[in-house]
């Protein structure tokens, strides 16, 4: 018992930071750049820890770097418990100048992403300049559980966990083609006639979510002759006039040269979804962002339904 009085009464709250960022990232220099320390000062501020506390807390492997074990695991859940209490603290007893401060991380979709949060939030910034964001636009899953971001826009729900989470929006997807294209193949008239055209699409089995899927969907059988992990480079290569691409309409609007190929047979329909961890929902930075990101989602209805190739903002 006096062991254990005597290793909290040496802790040094102050290592819990170190902590939550290598178990986040997994890797101690990563850690180090957040933190803007080096490696050294990583490594010695976990083993004070663990000296602290009498445990091991994490199990360090080449191919997986720094592993949580199991009591620091259990440690985790507590740690991210007081990070979460302190931003609420601070905020509650700082005048609210400070409260409208602070670092948040958006993650989305790739395309989403690109061509319509961050223009968006180029205008929130200048609204909030004492609010940092930054935007992960990235063709895959993003993870709140590791605390890769703060907020996260994506194409399905999470099935599970401490999350607040709300449909953001509805969003269309259409065939497109350029004029040149159109003219130099042969004609589309019907989805029938769609067998002699070549198309860009996802690779299949590197899809982060079945969502993507479109092409095997809607045209079974379809020629891809040309795969991407990234919906922007199936953008670009539609520009190209020599393939045809299922494209997000909010993103095909950005080149009025992208023209929509048989838009009442072939209109797909999905959803955005926005979600956050209940712990950090309540911070007014959070709630800011997330208020502003679904007011402009609103404005842009028709521009994410296809009906509109103009951008609306805030204001």
């Amino acid at each position: 018992m006096q062991k254990n009085i005597t290793s909290l009464g040496s802790l040094n709250w102050d290592d819990l930071k170190f902590f939550l960022e290598v178990a986040r990232t997994r890797k101690a220099s990563t850690a180090a750049k957040r933190l803007a320390v080096d490696y050294t000062t990583v490594s010695r501020r976990i083993g004070s820890l663990e000296a602290a506390l009498g445990t091991l807390l994490f199990e360090k492997s080449r191919t997986n770097g720094f592993v949580l074990t199991a009591e620091g695991q259990r440690l985790l859940s507590y740690a991210e418990s007081i990070e979460s209490t302190l931003h609420m603290a601070c905020e509650q007893v700082s005048g609210s100048g400070v409260a409208l401060s602070g670092h948040v991380r958006m993650g989305c979709t790739e395309g989403f992403g690109s061509f319509f949060i961050t223009p968006q939030l180029s205008r929130f910034v200048d609204d909030y300049p004492a609010i940092s964001v930054d935007i992960l636009p990235l063709p895959h899953f993003i993870s709140l559980s590791k605390r890769e971001a703060d907020i996260v826009i994506a194409l399905e729900r999470p099935e599970h966990g401490p999350y607040v989470c709300c449909k953001l929006c509805d969003y269309r997807l259409q065939l497109y083609a350029t004029q040149e294209y159109l003219d130099q193949h042969p004609p589309i008239r019907r989805p029938a006639d769609l067998g002699q055209h070549r198309f860009i699409s996802y690779v299949d089995d590197l899809a982060f979510s079945s969502e993507l899927l479109y092409l095997a969907n809607v045209l079974p059988g379809a020629n891809a002759h040309l795969r991407s992990t990234s919906v922007i480079a199936q953008f670009v290569a539609a520009q190209q006039g020599r393939s045809l691409a299922i494209l997000p309409c909010f993103l095909a609007a950005q080149d009025p040269r992208l023209l929509p190929v048989l838009p009442e047979e072939i209109d797909i329909t999905r959803q955005f979804w926005m979600y956050c961890r209940e712990d950090l929902r309540k911070l007014k930075r959070i709630t800011l962002l997330w208020d502003y990101i679904r007011e402009v989602t609103e404005r842009n209805q028709a521009l994410l339904m296809g009906e509109s190739r103009e951008m609306r903002f805030a204001g």
